[in-house]
């Protein structure tokens, strides 16, 4: 069980934990404006609760393709303060036919590309792409998105300069990139992105985690202020 400021996820019948990854996106993406917002992948409905807690009207749908993740995100999102406005579905995003669009979209997607699966199977969904590749996820994001939508994502550097590549095929462009550093000495490990269809120049910065271990940089500590409970 991980308890944040607002909500509780529990997650011992979900392959994918709560981790910083999911915690840096749900509080990083742009989702203040949106009407409409789907979370693709959500696991313990982590991010989907992140986006109701910081809006406050928006309606917030979630997919997830493992029966047991599915479940306990369904139960953690009917304990919370937001029942009535988040949904999940247990459905894979390439046979998802909504009869809306969505103003923002966000997903901390598998990103395990040629590495070899992990033994578990649900972990193994849940962290590699083999059910949904990262061209498959922005060829769906991008009928799914609204005209002036954001989609926002969360991917190791590797992976992620390749998915600004697919993205530019199908006219998603970076919009805003954060590089996020483990510490000030280490390269960054991941990149935050928002992606927009119209071409413009790129917002780039840089966010590190810790200053030192277990020392959390006032800029991780903002944006992240708002959940959890020991900042």
């Amino acid at each position: 069980m991980f308890r944040f400021k607002q909500f509780t996820i529990c997650q011992d019948r979900t392959p994918m934990k709560v981790g910083t990854d999911g915690v840096l996106l749900g509080a990083w993406a742009n989702l203040e404006e949106a009407a409409t917002i789907l979370d693709i992948g959500t696991g313990t409905g982590l991010i989907a609760l992140m986006a109701a807690q910081r809006n406050p009207t928006a309606e917030i749908d979630a997919l997830e393709i493992e029966a047991a993740a599915c479940e306990q995100a369904r139960e953690n999102i009917a304990s919370s303060p937001w029942p009535q406005r988040v949904r999940v579905y247990l459905q894979a995003l390439q046979n998802y036919h909504p009869d809306k669009l969505y103003d923002s979209i966000v997903c901390n997607p598998p990103f395990f590309v040629d590495s070899t699966p992990a033994p578990d199977q649900g972990r193994s969904l849940a962290r590699h792409t083999h059910s949904l590749t990262h061209p498959e996820l922005i060829e769906h994001v991008q009928r799914l998105l609204s005209p002036g939508g954001n989609f926002c994502v969360i991917l190791p550097v590797i992976e992620a300069q390749q998915f600004v590549s697919y993205a530019e095929q199908f006219y998603l462009f970076p919009y805003r990139i954060t590089y996020i550093l483990p510490t000030p000495d280490k390269a960054p490990k991941r990149w935050l992105m928002e992606f927009r269809r119209n071409l413009s120049e790129t917002k780039e910065n840089e966010l590190i985690i810790e200053l030192s271990r277990h020392r959390y940089s006032p800029d991780y500590i903002d944006l992240t202020r708002a959940f959890y409970l020991y900042f």
